[in-house]
Parts: C-alpha cells; structure tokens; sequence
C-alpha cells in the first residue's frame, strides 16, 4: 500500500496524541514468559533458572527477567500506530530493532500505566521507518519503571514526502538504540541453547498472538516454509545468554539492552550466542546453528561486571 502525500503534514504527526494503555500483569505471567524464552528449557531442568518460574523454594518472590519489559509494547502496537497521513498493510510491517532501559528490577506482579509518543519517523522512500517510545510507570507509586524504543520497517509506506527532500525527524541521539559493531576477535564467551518445536505457541500465549508465529497457511503465504519465532523470543534467549554467562545469574545487573532483527528463526532451531565484553557493555550476536546465519545483534550494557570474569 503507497503513502499518501496529500494527507501528510509532520506538524499534524508530531502534535499526534497516542493512546494511554495499561499492562497487568501476575507471578504466573511472569513464570509463562519465562519458559516461553527458554529458562529451565534444556534437556535438565536449570537450577539455576527456577527462580524465574518458582517460589516456594525459600525465595519470597518470582524474579522477573529484564526482556519481560518488551511486553508492554503489545498493546501500543496493536492501538497506537494510526498516524494522520501514513497508510500502511500492517501485513509488511516488520519488527526491525528493540531498545530497552531498566531503572529498578521489575516487580513479580504489577500494575502500569504505559505513555506512548513518538520517537522517530523516516522517509526512506518505498518504505518507512516509524520509531515507538513507551514508557511504563508503576501505577501505584508513579515510579517510571522502563521504557521501550520499538523500530518498525513499513513496507510500502513511504513516499510521503517530497522525494528531493524525505521527511526525517527523531527526538532521541542516535547513538541511542544503536545495535552496536560486532568486533572481528574471537568471542570472550560462547553459549548454545535450543529452541523447541512448541517454542512459539508457547512464547505467544505471553500476548503476541500474530499467526505468522502459529499458522502454517499464514507462514506460507508471508514466504516461510514454517511458523517462525518471535523476534522478541530471540531477544530474550539472548539476554537469558548474557545473564547466565557475563552476570552469573544476576539479572538485576542489566541496565539496558538493545536488538537488532536480522534474520528469522524456526522453532526448534539451535541458538548460538557469541559474546565480546568491552567494559560494562556486552555485545552480543546470536546465529543459528543449522544454517550459519546470524539472526540477532546487539548490546547488553550492565550496572557492573563480575570481578571474577
């Protein structure tokens, strides 16, 4: 579906109000999207990882992963994207990067208000690119909790503005989101992990119900051969990598996090993550094992580093 020039005016986009939305959520959200991202998924059951799944251990409550945030773009996603002036098929939409900033770990239960305005958006021609910032906030104390920076790829959307000119605005730095530069030197560690077959249908029930992720006929007819996994699923295994590996199970460590979507993978597939440490940023880039290719890149920048590593 083409843009529509006549109908777009950026002061008209910028002055745009997006919807408010709430996110809701209990210990056993928390323990579902733990396992739909892999914790306590290997062949032996994780001691290590129960903490994200099970409390009647001694601990007094579920620690929450930090990519747990991500979910509270679902809503946005699916409300906030009517921009004046901007048509797109929301079937070539694609989820092009995810930036994410923790400023306390997060509860095991919660209650937030969302605050959704817009960070960016580029004309890049045939296609655009429309940046998503979501802040979450707690609903009871009014703290800010974490905020979401959502890149989506509109196929087909762009063309809006004069072709001599295209209309680029961004409110943020770019150095912000930024996927970060993969180094050439060997990795300073190395983790493998396996998907499932079920991984999908069991990361969708966390809130992303798109059939490209469950639907055969649907895969199909977007060109895969198979359901794929959620891109934000990849992320999280990512993370769960970095968390084990670089934070030896500490996820209250983790400062922020960015991703960048290069590829799809299927469930079941193995998932190699190659981690470089530069200071307190870990870079990261995660492959799939069966094919060589790398699907995932990005930085996990943490509060400090283990002494030991």
């Amino acid at each position: 579906m083409a843009g529509n020039p006549s109908g777009f005016n950026p002061d008209r986009i910028l002055a745009h109000k997006f919807p408010e939305t709430t996110s809701t959520y209990t210990e056993r959200d928390v323990a579902l999207y733990a396992l739909g991202i892999g914790a306590c998924g290997r062949e032996a059951v994780d001691a290590d990882e129960l903490k994200y799944v099970y409390n009647e251990n001694g601990q007094e409550y579920i620690e929450v992963l930090p990519t747990f945030a991500a979910l509270f773009i679902h809503k946005t996603m699916g409300t906030g994207l009517n921009l004046p002036g901007l048509s797109y098929d929301p079937k070539l939409l694609l989820h092009g990067q995810q930036y994410i900033e923790l400023y306390k770990p997060l509860p095991s239960r919660g209650y937030l208000d969302n605050k959704i305005s817009l960070a960016g958006l580029h004309d890049k021609g045939k296609a655009a690119i429309l940046e998503i910032e979501t802040k979450s906030y707690d609903k009871r104390s009014g703290q800010l909790l974490c905020m979401n920076r959502t890149t989506l790829f509109l196929r087909g959307a762009g063309g809006f503005s004069s072709s001599s000119h295209p209309y680029s605005y961004t409110n943020y730095p770019k150095n912000q989101g930024s996927a970060g530069k993969i180094p050439k030197t060997q990795p300073f560690m190395v983790f493998e992990d396996c998907t499932r077959p079920s991984q999908a249908l069991v990361y969708r029930l966390s809130g992303d119900y798109n059939p490209l992720h469950s639907d055969p006929i649907v895969a199909k007819i977007a060109g895969f051969s198979k359901p794929i996994l959620h891109g934000l699923c990849t992320l999280g295994f990512a993370v769960r990598a970095v968390i084990k590996c670089v934070c030896k199970g500490d996820s209250s460590k983790v400062k922020c996090i960015s991703g960048k979507f290069l590829l799809h993978v299927y469930p079941g597939e193995i998932l190699v993550t190659e981690m470089w440490l530069e200071g307190s940023r870990v870079l990261y880039q995660t492959k799939v094992k069966e094919r060589n290719r790398a699907v995932l890149s990005g930085y996990v920048d943490l509060h400090h580093v283990a002494s030991s590593l």
